[in-house]
């Protein structure tokens, strides 16, 4: 399994007990959708390495805690501390306005009146406002994900049309009279 091919779905943190269980904390704002995982794959020395679970439970509301199939205490050794991943297959399809954040990099954003905001190089989930990374005209402009901002998200022409508040993106392209 490639790691392009996979979304990131959490880190395992730490051990569980003495029967060789672990701690999955999900990375993700639905944990209710991975109630049943099967296998996951995880990060190994950059490879991706398939690890079956026998069964698991919900240690906290974003964590699981996870048994291996033909777990030993070398495989939990190993596991700890490392990046989880799912194939993108395993995604439900969303529709409408909804989009994951890996689906989008590349698309155009356009405002209300279709002007160029720029295509989407990469997304921050990790501040309190997460927010889209664009470039426009060589500068790199920064737009907050606000569900009720966004208009429309185009799968099949590859953008998303968003109302934005007037002269956000200037702030980005004009220079400051401090500048000039």
């Amino acid at each position: 399994m490639r790691k392009e091919d996979c979304y990131f779905l959490g880190k395992i943190t730490r051990r569980h007990g003495l029967a060789g269980n672990v701690i999955l904390k999900l990375d993700t704002d639905q944990p209710k959708l991975y109630n049943k995982l099967e296998s996951i794959f995880v990060e190994i020395n950059g490879l991706l390495v398939p690890f079956f679970i026998e069964k698991s439970s919900w240690s906290k509301s974003d964590a699981l805690n996870i048994a291996f199939k033909n777990s030993s205490e070398a495989l939990v050794d190993q596991s700890l501390g490392k990046s989880v991943y799912l194939p993108l297959a395993t995604l439900p399809k969303l529709s409408g306005k909804q989009f994951y954040y890996h689906e989008v990099v590349g698309f155009n954003v356009f405002d209300e009146h279709d002007s160029d905001c720029g295509v989407i190089r990469s997304i921050n989930d990790q501040t309190a406002q997460t927010y889209f990374v664009t470039n426009l005209d060589g500068k790199e402009v920064v737009i907050p994900i606000i569900k009720d901002w966004i208009l429309e998200v185009n799968r099949e022409e590859r953008f998303i049309k968003m109302q934005l508040p007037e002269g956000l993106i200037d702030v980005f392209l004009v220079p400051s009279k401090k500048d000039e």
